[in-house]
């Protein structure tokens, strides 16, 4: 089982990239970040006519999540357990059942977080306690799960081209790393990381100065494996190259494969 995570920085604008992606790539789930789209809006009929379920959870002009998948999802939920006054579109829920086990999918887009110090950094921080509690909990059922999204928490200085102009940055500081560790030592593993120690590995390139030319990147989008999903796990990678595709993301996507 193929599942990808990507932030496609608008559907409507990143419509056919991201198709020609799904054609080339055909993963069996993928779970998006940052459609900007209200549910009603977002273009289903181009990921149904594929082959995928579509299960969304929008928000006019920014945030919202989705789920696509070419197997059947089920008891999907919406919304992140913790803070009922919450209303950011940042996180879906959905299992799915491969040939041989059935897998928790949680797709997020955790807050970026700046300005700091100030209320956007306190709502990352205060996101991140209520995601822990969330894995907690997961972990406890022993289900198989994974967190996949854009975490915008860059975990170590290898994850970025230029680690010294991201230290006083919300996706680095020291409070946002240790938030991150806390989710690892819960027993989970971060997939890219087990599978590839090089250095020079990121998924974000900003669209100003020519960063992408320059690879003057960060790694900000993750997937985060319970142990018995991490027992599954045959491959995990970056397909960095669509960040050269007309009309791309700023980010690109991540897959991990699972033999389930």
């Amino acid at each position: 089982m193929k599942i990808a995570t990507f932030n496609i920085n608008g559907i409507k604008a990143r419509a056919q990239a991201l198709c020609e992606w799904l054609d080339s790539a055909q993963p069996d789930v993928a779970l998006l970040q940052e459609i900007k789209s209200v549910d009603e809006g977002f273009p289903r009929e181009l990921f149904e006519d594929r082959g995928y379920n579509v299960e969304t959870h929008g928000q006019k002009s920014f945030n919202g999540v989705t789920i696509l998948s070419k197997l059947p999802l089920e008891d999907v939920t919406r919304g992140l357990p913790g803070d009922d006054a919450d209303d950011q579109a940042r996180y879906i829920e959905a299992t799915v059942t491969g040939e041989t086990h059935a897998i928790r999918l949680c797709g997020l887009y955790l807050p970026n977080g700046n300005p700091v110090p100030g209320p956007k950094y306190d709502y990352k921080l205060a996101w991140m306690k209520r995601l822990l509690a969330r894995a907690e909990e997961l972990v406890a059922s022993e289900q198989p799960f994974l967190m996949a999204g854009d975490y915008n928490v860059i975990p170590q200085a290898e994850d970025a081209a230029r680690p010294e102009a991201w230290e006083k940055d919300a996706l680095y500081l020291p409070e946002t790393r240790a938030a991150f560790r806390r989710l690892l030592h819960l027993g989970l593993t971060e997939a890219f990381r087990a599978r590839n120690q090089a250095p020079g590995q990121y998924s974000f390139w900003d669209y100003q100065a020519g960063a992408w030319q320059r690879n003057d990147g960060i790694r900000i989008d993750h997937l985060l494996l319970s142990p018995a999903c991490a027992d599954m796990m045959t491959d995990c990678r970056i397909d960095a190259e669509i960040r050269g595709y007309d009309k791309p993301s700023d980010h690109v996507p991540v897959w991990v494969e699972l033999a389930a």
